[in-house]
């Protein structure tokens, strides 16, 4: 494969894996199993049974087994045709789709902000007008 075109895969195959690993560790369709999870990552005494939990609430980490299942299923590599493309490919995805989910993050706070601004904003707008009735 051209690097370019292993440039595409890299970008456009990030956006996935970054839509599940926030789904999954961010909204509210999978906010029981995540809450049981944080508890779990809290409270199980074996140090391996923790982390295994904890990965179900953080996105960069979540990020990484996602990455792994979709390089099984695509079977991309970067730079290399071995394990090393695998490698550096896998890594690649993780840091884009982390990259993604900042800028999401971002724009979802300051839409959260902006609505925020508008709710103060039209509040004060009704005391005023009742001030003058």
């Amino acid at each position: 494969m051209e690097f370019s075109t292993q440039i595409e895969w890299l970008f456009t195959l990030a956006i996935p894996i970054a839509c599940i690993a926030w789904t999954v560790t961010h909204e509210d369709i999978f906010k029981e199993p995540r809450e049981y999870c944080t508890k779990c990552s809290k409270e199980k005494k074996h140090l391996l049974t923790r982390k295994f939990f904890y990965l179900f609430t953080c996105e960069y980490c979540f990020s990484h087994y996602v990455t792994a299942a979709f390089l099984f299923i695509t079977k991309y590599k970067l730079l290399f045709d071995d394990w090393r493309g695998y490698l550096i490919g896998g890594f690649a995805l993780v840091w884009v789709a982390n990259l993604y989910m900042g800028i999401f993050l971002l724009i979802r706070m300051g839409v959260k902000i902006e609505r925020a601004d508008a709710s103060i904003k039209e509040e004060e707008l009704q005391e005023k007008q009742q001030e003058k009735i």
